[in-house]
């Protein structure tokens, strides 16, 4: 009886959160829908923003939001998979013990601070080194991609943790050094894992707004380099919705739509190319 009541109880919460991103989903998109008829397609994918004169303009937002979010992956990933693969493979358990704490407190720091050290170190790094604004794509990647590298170190090392020993003894068995076991049968059989790492921090990266808002720029403009200031999706949703009204925040929310459908394209994409059944 007890174990049917839990059975019920379980499935009623599962179903509850199912429920609710449907809900969030339908209020996103019958907020913001109406909107993209209204302007129409020519008007709303534009690149002219100006919501007090009637034009809704997103491209080149959502081209800032994909190269930030593409140079973050870019940052992210190979440090990432590196440091998982040293933590769960090379290590010793005392680095071990150490290290992946460290690693994993770094995704409590507020979003803030990492904006913050951006202004202070990386955006006057990058004016005097390469020119420009310093708020750039370039800043931007680089903050999101350290951001982002504790979701990806630490789904991918539980990932190499959960692989059997034994195909590790059968490798060194016939031979196989400890960087082929890794790269040719450690790596295959994790890969699960590693992608659900990535698709994680792709979705945080694409996601996040304060740092970004602080340290891009928000230049209504395509960027020609990734030495170019930039506004992103989330950016402008944020600095405009506290006192939008009308057709101007029916915008912002259809922003969040195209948000929305970028990150379900997105995941769709890594899962592809990757191979992840």
């Amino acid at each position: 009886m007890k174990d049917k009541i839990a059975e019920k109880v379980l499935l009623f919460i599962a179903f509850s959160a199912i429920l609710s991103l449907l809900l969030i989903t339908f209020f996103i998109f019958q907020q913001g829908v109406p909107l993209l008829f209204k302007v129409g397609v020519g008007n709303f994918f534009s690149t002219h923003w100006s919501p007090t004169k009637d034009h809704f303009g997103i491209l080149s937002m959502i081209i800032g939001s994909l190269m930030v979010t593409i140079g973050a992956l870019i940052v992210g990933i190979p440090f990432g998979l590196a440091c998982a693969i040293f933590l769960a493979e090379f290590s010793s358990p005392i680095v071990q013990k150490t290290l992946k704490p460290i690693i994993e407190l770094l995704a409590g720091i507020p979003s803030v601070v990492y904006g913050f050290i951006g202004i202070v170190i990386l955006v006057p790094f990058i004016r005097q080194t390469f020119g420009g604004p310093g708020f750039s794509v370039l800043a931007a990647s680089i903050i999101l991609g350290i951001m982002i590298l504790p979701t990806i170190v630490s789904i991918s090392y539980d990932a190499f943790i959960a692989v059997p020993n034994t195909y590790r003894e059968g490798s060194f068995a016939v031979g196989a050094t400890k960087w082929q076991t890794v790269v040719m049968l450690l790596f295959p059989a994790a890969r699960s894992g590693i992608v659900a790492g990535i698709i994680l921090g792709m979705g945080r990266a694409i996601g996040e707004t304060m740092a970004v808002i602080m340290i891009a720029g928000n230049a209504l403009k395509i960027p020609g380099s990734i030495f170019d200031s930039v506004r992103t999706l989330t950016s402008t949703i944020a600095l405009e919705l506290g006192y939008a009204a009308g057709d101007h925040r029916a915008a912002l929310f259809a922003c969040g739509s195209v948000l929305f459908i970028i990150i379900i394209a997105l995941n769709i994409v890594a899962i592809r190319i990757t191979g992840r059944k």
